[in-house]
């Protein structure tokens, strides 16, 4: 007879063994029975509470979309005007939680995973959506709408880039050297607005 409770302990313990099967491997092709075996249930109780792998999968991307989301309404209720809220924004991407080389693994097979899965594709798609909102929450207090665009645009492909990188181990490679490369353009941009 299953414990009661337990469900939700499990089902986070297969997202996170997934996280750290995809950061060991880089890319998605772990197996049900690999995940299963690391968070230390059987492959059939995986099945059980996913179903296919595709649901953990995409289970899995929620969870990151959760935690990415909750670090953000923290911070962002802390930030005191749109500049801090900017500063919020990059800060979080680049934490230590967000920008661990597990996590920055999985992103990045997810977004390849995107390329071919519409559901994937859809939770990028929220991401991306998220990104630019709050961005642009705290652009537009300093651009033209136009420039603001643009300029959330450039940022969010910033951060995009710096993930690569550090996935690739190509550049910067440190948290707090990307956040300042960030800041450092979101500075640059403000600046000529005056």
């Amino acid at each position: 007879m299953p414990k009661t409770g337990m469900e939700p302990l499990r089902k986070r313990a297969l997202i996170d063994a997934t996280i750290s099967a995809i950061g060991e491997r880089g890319a998605l092709d772990v197996t049900m029975s690999q995940i299963a075996g690391r968070a230390g249930v059987s492959s059939a109780l995986a099945h059980h509470y996913f179903g296919a792998k595709d649901e953990l999968l995409q289970a899995t991307m929620r969870h990151l979309l959760s935690e990415l989301g909750a670090d953000l309404k923290t911070a962002l209720s802390k930030a005191h005007g749109p500049r801090e809220r900017l500063s919020a924004v990059i800060s979080v991407n680049f934490s230590a939680t967000q920008f661990c080389p597990e996590t920055v693994a999985a992103w990045l097979a997810f977004y390849v995973e995107a390329q071919k899965s519409p559901a994937m594709r859809r939770l990028l798609i929220v991401y991306a959506r998220r990104l630019h909102s709050n961005l642009m929450s705290g652009l537009s207090a300093f651009l033209p709408r136009g420039e603001a665009i643009a300029t959330a645009e450039t940022i969010a492909a910033m951060i995009d880039g710096f993930y690569i990188r550090r996935a690739l181990k190509d550049g910067p490679t440190d948290a707090a050297s990307a956040a300042r490369l960030v800041e450092d353009y979101v500075k640059l941009r403000l600046s000529r607005t005056r």
